[in-house]
C-alpha cells in the first residue's frame, strides 16, 4: 500500500475509464487491471499464474485470445506478453524497458493514460490521425505531437587489429 502512494500516476486516467466504458459503435472494451508487485514474490510463478489470469478473463468475458490488448511496464510483464503475442494478441509497452520493447507490439511513451488507445486505433482499428485527434477532442484532450517511429538501438565501435596470417 504504502510503495502504491509513491508511484506516479499518469495524467487522463478518468477519461480513459470512461471511454473504455463508452466504447465506439463497432467495438467494445472490457478492462482489467493485473499487478504482478510486488516482484520478489511472484517472479519464479509469473509465467504460469498470469497466462491462467488472462485465460480466465477471457473465458469469462467471452473474448478470444487473440483480441486481447495487454500494457506493461517493465520486467514482471515480459512473461505475460509472450503469452499474449503466442496467441496473436496485441502488447503494448509503456516504458523505455529495453527488454519489454523487444516483445511488445507497440511502445508507448507519454505522460497520459489515454496514449495506449493511439496503437489500438491506428495499428488494430486502422484509423488515421484525424480521426484519432476528433476522439481525443472529444474526452477533451488534444493530441500534440505524435512521432510514429521504431526506434533501433544501434552500438558500433572499431573492428579489432586484423592478425596477420602466417
Amino acid at each position: 500500500m504504502e510503495v502504491g502512494k509513491r508511484v506516479r500516476r499518469k495524467e487522463a486516467i478518468p477519461a480513459l475509464v470512461r471511454f473504455l466504458q463508452q466504447g465506439l459503435d463497432n467495438c467494445r472494451f472490457s478492462f482489467c487491471v493485473i499487478s504482478a508487485a510486488p516482484r520478489e514474490i511472484v517472479v519464479s510463478a509469473l509465467a504460469r499464474i498470469m497466462a491462467a489470469v488472462i485465460e480466465e478473463l477471457g473465458k469469462r468475458l467471452g473474448i478470444a485470445a487473440d483480441r486481447f490488448i495487454y500494457v506493461g511496464d517493465g520486467g514482471s510483464d515480459v512473461h505475460i506478453m509472450l503469452h499474449v503475442n503466442n496467441h496473436d494478441g496485441f502488447t503494448i509497452a509503456v516504458s523505455e524497458n529495453r527488454q519489454l520493447a523487444r516483445i511488445a507490439r507497440s511502445t508507448v511513451l507519454s505522460d497520459n493514460a489515454f496514449s495506449i488507445m493511439v496503437p489500438v486505433l491506428d495499428q488494430i482499428l486502422d484509423w488515421r490521425t484525424g480521426s484519432i485527434r476528433e476522439l481525443l477532442e472529444r474526452h477533451g484532450l488534444t493530441l500534440q505531437g505524435w512521432e510514429k517511429a521504431r526506434t533501433d538501438r544501434v552500438q558500433i565501435g572499431a573492428a579489432p587489429a586484423a592478425v596477420p596470417a602466417t
